[in-house]
């Protein structure tokens, strides 16, 4: 770890995902007044506080009896600590990829109806594919390689600069979207689970109970 921050810079930012101080849990403003869901994303999430779903690492979603699925959500947005990730930060992720069809994970930044940048989604339907998106000015790719399957662990890096955003996968460079985010960009942090209802991809199956991923490190580094 000394020799990342030497390379890319100091760490201001070491989740703690048991931390109440750094994370809210349950709630966003990037979902419709703030959650608990938001069909019109085509999603089945019903978000949930309950620290199970969340503050462990491990991102689960279960099945409700009115066909939605309570999942785990956390952010920095309206937190103690308020943490923001700023233009020439770099993130750096380890998560295990889901294996049911219809989980929908992912790392991404919000603020004020927008600034995101998805650090990654991922869907097993495309067992190999990861999407990797600059929301803020445009850019977008579907990543693909043999290393990425349901169950697999990915090592994520994302250097957030203001003319290029750029995505290392495993050690490897996997894209560089030449657009940035600009100067004075900054946003918060959400990790989350959602479930997909079926639009673009498939639902979770019908006889699905339970769908989850993990992360395990999550850090930002400045200067």
């Amino acid at each position: 770890m000394p020799a990342q921050a030497r390379r890319f810079g100091t760490p201001v930012f070491t989740a703690d995902f048991a931390s109440t101080e750094q994370w809210v849990a349950g709630r966003s403003w990037a979902y419709p007044n703030g959650g608990p869901i938001n069909p019109d994303d085509n999603k089945l999430d019903h978000l949930v506080e309950d620290p199970s779903y969340s503050r462990t690492g491990v991102f689960r979603a279960t099945r409700r009896p009115d066909g939605r699925w309570n999942a785990g959500l956390l952010t920095t947005e309206g937190s103690a600590e308020g943490f923001l990730v700023r233009a020439g930060d770099t993130l750096e992720a380890r998560v295990r990829l889901p294996v049911e069809n219809g989980a929908w994970p992912a790392i991404w930044t919000w603020l004020d109806g927008g600034q995101e940048i998805d650090v990654f989604e991922y869907h097993p339907d495309n067992p190999d594919l990861l999407e990797l998106s600059n929301r803020v000015r445009g850019g977008h790719l579907y990543y693909r390689h043999p290393s990425i399957r349901p169950g697999a662990w990915v090592d994520l890096r994302v250097e957030l600069g203001a003319r290029s955003v750029v995505w290392w996968v495993n050690g490897e460079q996997a894209f560089a979207d030449r657009r940035g985010v600009g100067r004075t960009w900054r946003a918060h942090l959400i990790v989350n689970l959602s479930v997909c209802a079926g639009r673009y991809h498939p639902a979770p199956d019908p006889a699905a109970t339970e769908m989850s991923y993990e992360v395990t490190e999550l850090r930002v580094y400045r200067g």
